[in-house]
């Protein structure tokens, strides 16, 4: 017997919600393009966009618990006090990152991990660094950004995500106008980009989450207990843990990929192929969210929807990788140089594999949160590591010559078993209970796992 669905959703209402957010993802996306269509401007694009995507790939896995901070925030906090309480624990978040950075930046830990586990030549390693010095100051910025987002979303201001994110992307595009006029010597070009941009959004978002907090938001709110530090490190402590398993693909095929015929090449492919990649799946990433939201009052509507969307980002890496529309894209959006044109196309084509599973990852995920299994999506991103690991390994041994798409490759392959392991749960749980189960029962499931029961 399943749930009562007592509201038809119609599609222009899923298109008004989908919409805005596929919209903010993509700025988002838009951001690296920016620098990276900066940086293929240099001499040597090559070797200045590997130098500046190895320390790029650290500072994803260092950013990774600051991010988190918007999801906690956005749950938890719905008064001044409670607000209090998430500070201590972001500011204790931010602290351990920087302190983490600083020992990367300036002691012999950096070398060894831009030398052994990424496979850096000699010459670059240093280079390297001095990006990272810059970087590492971006997840300080990205921290106090997410931790105003919390407070913006749960007071329905998210029009100021999409202000912020449009002052950002305006910000680091004149910034890279400069340097494109300038002459771009270093991957420390694309850093500074970078942290310019993070600064402005979190400067809009500090100063719009601080209004709410004076004029909206009350020193305390009846029946919200939540007060203590510690409360807010038990929700936050099981994000944390699930979110630092998918990090590291990220950093894994960029070690590999540092053991293939031409590293440079490879690493510098790689990062073009994947940004455009990211920049079609990103528009489509909030499908999760339609399925939280709408999938209990009109499934059948919430399906239709997922199936209109499905194809559509394959399609658009399709025209890219097949018709002239991906070589002049390279040349004369990213000034990507022939060679390197060539190579990255060749890593777009595999990108279909992935782009034509991530949809299908994204509404089952929307399903398991609905449900209140969020603890399978840490086994589901377990196995998208292990196969991606897996991947890597064999093909660097086996063809090495693959470059750049030997990291395309392996991540499909991580992803299609993630979605493997989704929807396997999903399959299983429809035959042994027939039904989703009451909201009640999903967010009291939901609440004794963030408690760590």
């Amino acid at each position: 017997m399943t749930e009562p669905q007592a509201t038809r959703i119609s599609f222009r209402q899923l298109l008004a919600f989908f919409i805005p957010l596929g919209i903010s993802a993509s700025l988002v996306t838009i951001s690296h393009v920016i620098i990276n269509s900066t940086l293929a401007r240099s001499a040597q694009p090559e070797i200045v966009i590997a130098s500046y995507a190895l320390p790029l790939s650290i500072l994803g896995i260092i950013e990774r618990p600051a991010v988190l901070l918007r999801q906690t925030c956005s749950a938890l906090v719905r008064d001044r006090r409670s607000f209090r309480a998430m500070s201590i624990v972001g500011w204790s978040v931010l602290g351990a990152i920087f302190g983490l950075g600083l020992t990367i930046s300036y002691s012999p830990l950096g070398p060894w991990i831009f030398r052994h586990i990424f496979g850096a030549e000699e010459s670059m390693v240093e280079p390297m660094l001095e990006v990272y010095r810059v970087l590492m100051f971006v997840s300080i910025f990205s921290g106090i950004r997410c931790l105003y987002h919390g407070i913006i979303i749960y007071n329905l201001r998210t029009k100021w995500l999409t202000i912020g994110m449009i002052v950002r992307l305006l910000s680091m595009y004149l910034l890279s106008l400069y340097f494109i006029h300038k002459g771009v010597e270093s991957g420390t070009v694309g850093a500074i980009i970078f942290l310019t941009g993070m600064a402005v959004e979190a400067a809009v978002s500090f100063w719009e989450g601080r209004s709410l907090l004076r004029n909206s938001i009350p020193e305390v709110k009846e029946d919200h207990d939540v007060s203590k530090p510690s409360q807010i490190f038990h929700f936050y402590r099981p994000l944390l843990y699930s979110s630092l398993l998918a990090v590291i693909v990220g950093p894994s095929i960029n070690a590999f990929l540092g053991k293939t015929t031409d590293i440079k090449l490879a690493i510098a492919s790689f990062a073009i192929a994947a940004s455009l990649a990211q920049l079609v799946m990103s528009f489509f990433s909030y499908t999760h969210q339609i399925v939280m939201n709408f999938y209990r009052k009109d499934a059948a509507s919430v399906r239709r929807f997922f199936f209109i969307l499905w194809l559509i980002p394959s399609l658009l890496i399709a025209i890219l990788s097949y018709t002239s529309a991906g070589p002049w894209f390279l040349e004369h959006v990213m000034g990507v140089n022939e060679r390197l044109q060539e190579a990255s196309l060749s890593t777009l084509k595999v990108f279909m594999i992935m782009t034509l599973i991530f949809p299908l990852l994204d509404f089952g995920n929307g399903l398991l949160m609905l449900r209140g299994q969020t603890k399978v999506m840490v086994w589901s991103q377990a196995s998208n590591v292990g196969i991606t690991l897996i991947t890597l390994l064999v093909t660097s041994l086996l063809f090495p010559g693959w470059n750049g798409r030997i990291g395309a490759f392996a991540q499909s392959l991580g992803v299609l078993a993630e979605v493997a392991v989704v929807m396997y749960v999903i399959w299983l749980a429809g035959r042994t209970e027939g039904r989703l189960p009451h909201p009640a029962t999903a967010k009291n499931a939901m609440n004794a796992e963030s408690s760590g029961q």
